[in-house]
């Protein structure tokens, strides 16, 4: 299973592997979505921007769930992913804050870890989230989440 890490070093060295037809078939309007990912690890940040760029989305990135939460209001985020395990304001946290505004309760939230525990997911669907990835993530989970979550009716 290729990860998303591997998908932008395949990408930067030329290489393109374990790209198959059905990865592609994220919503024919991507350009128009725009994507937010808060995570501390730079090379998440910037291995998930470079594949929703190649996607034809618009990617916003935070370093920590302040700085995500003063960037929403501006941006409008069409989803979220967000990091659980963050500095001053964890992925939790943030979720949670995200969820309780009025505006922004119905903006899909995807907790991203590298822990796989139940208590780690029920505690991400205590505060609002909308799915659980497990780092490392595939870009197919990435595609797949945002495609599920984005469009649909509440």
């Amino acid at each position: 299973m290729q990860t998303i890490v591997d998908s932008v070093e395949a990408e930067e060295t030329g290489r393109d592997e374990g790209d198959s037809g059905d990865v592609t078939a994220a919503p024919d309007d991507m350009s128009t979505l725009k994507v937010m990912i808060i995570d501390d690890s730079k090379t998440i940040r910037r291995t998930a921007e470079s594949l929703l760029k190649k996607e034809g989305c618009q990617v916003v990135t935070a370093t920590d769930g302040f700085e995500a939460l003063a960037k929403i209001a501006d941006e409008k985020p069409d989803i979220i992913f967000v990091d659980i395990m963050m500095p001053r304001l964890d992925g939790y946290q943030t979720c949670a804050l995200i969820k309780n505004n009025q505006v922004f309760k119905h903006t899909p939230v995807v907790m991203l870890s590298s822990k796989d525990g139940l208590f780690d997911r029920a505690r991400g669907r205590i505060v609002g989230s909308d799915q659980y990835l497990t780092k490392p993530f595939t870009r197919e989970e990435l595609l797949g989440a945002i495609r599920e979550h984005v469009g649909r009716s509440d």
